[in-house]
């Protein structure tokens, strides 16, 4: 028996539960995993409450991503034993995830756990962390240099916010921060940020074209704040989108593109392929530096997770939560 958020919806109320379940519970998979710990996403908060439809298939246990180690395998790849990351591959959606002592994927979906990091780190990174990577490898990518001008990063104080400002700044980028919580300027700037400036500055409707403020944004909120990032990116410049945390459209003008040449990339976390994966969680436990992501975590047990999960789509929590899926 193992413990397991569990998402249901046989006919009636959609519904949120820790509950004991058999190993018949299982879903198909070549790779059963223990699990360390799993995390609490905006995506996750979602999931659990009902408030979009990112469950597909009921019952199900929620959890876009975890962390732990491989109990046993008929793939090639992995034995038991093995350190083991998941992210996506629509695990937690269509697929019973991570927010369970233990989980039955695909041998095809891991990452092997990067050396420098134990389970408990690779969930403060997340998939809210790997996004950020994804995105930071996107504008580099693009050939934004340190030198270049400002990056802007909105949704500066969720985990995707958080990570992208600890990542730019130890790589050098002098970095924009964009929070609807003044009060918290401070520990953006430990986090290296070098500017923080009010979320609506950027969340209000806004112009075709505005003054040229950063050579590159990283932005996990998307409507009108997106649509104001792209019209203040310098020329040439780019931006990585891979939120919707404000909405899922897109109220902008052509302008930017065809006036400014600016590049808008959309970064995927879900389907990303492997060698993608590998790159990502390589240079996170290369490029991050360890002590301001601890600065970024909180830990609860399997049983505080769905209080988590609203609690994130509130806009009350800071940065990460690390569910420790055996506490």
């Amino acid at each position: 028996m193992y413990k397991a958020l569990l998402i249901e919806k046989d006919g009636g109320p959609y519904r949120a539960s820790i509950q004991e379940l058999g190993d018949d519970n299982l879903p198909e998979g070549d790779v059963t995993v223990k699990v360390d710990y799993s995390t609490i996403n905006y995506k996750d908060g979602l999931a659990i409450t009902g408030k979009a439809p990112v469950v597909r298939k009921f019952p199900l246990v929620a959890g876009i991503d975890f962390a732990g180690t491989v109990e046993s395998s008929s793939h090639a790849a992995w034995k038991a034993g093995d350190k083991v990351v998941l992210n996506g591959w629509g695990v937690g959606e269509t697929h019973s995830g991570g927010l369970a002592q233990r989980a039955r994927i695909k041998g095809d979906w891991l990452v092997a756990l990067p050396g420098g990091l134990n389970s408990r780190q690779a969930m403060a990174i997340g998939t809210a962390g790997y996004t950020a990577m994804l995105c930071v490898m996107a504008l580099q990518k693009h050939g934004l240099k340190p030198d270049g001008g400002d990056i802007l990063v909105t949704g500066a104080n969720g985990g995707v916010g958080g990570v992208a400002i600890a990542l730019l700044s130890k790589l050098g980028y002098r970095v924009v921060a964009s929070t609807g919580r003044p009060q918290a300027a401070e520990a953006l700037k430990a986090l290296g940020a070098a500017e923080v400036i009010a979320r609506e500055e950027l969340s209000a409707p806004g112009k075709p074209m505005g003054k040229e403020r950063w050579a590159g944004v990283v932005d996990s909120v998307g409507s009108h704040t997106l649509a104001n990032a792209c019209a203040g990116t310098k020329y040439g410049g780019a931006v990585a989108a891979c939120g919707l945390a404000q909405g899922m459209d897109f109220p902008a003008s052509v302008a930017p593109f065809i006036l400014r040449g600016i590049t808008l990339y959309g970064i995927d976390s879900v389907m990303a392929p492997k060698p993608l994966r590998e790159q990502a969680w390589a240079r996170l436990a290369k490029d991050l530096d360890l002590a301001k992501l601890d600065s970024l975590v909180q830990e609860v047990p399997l049983s505080k997770a769905i209080d988590a999960g609203a609690d994130i789509l509130a806009g009350k929590i800071r940065g990460r939560v690390v569910v420790n899926v055996n506490a």
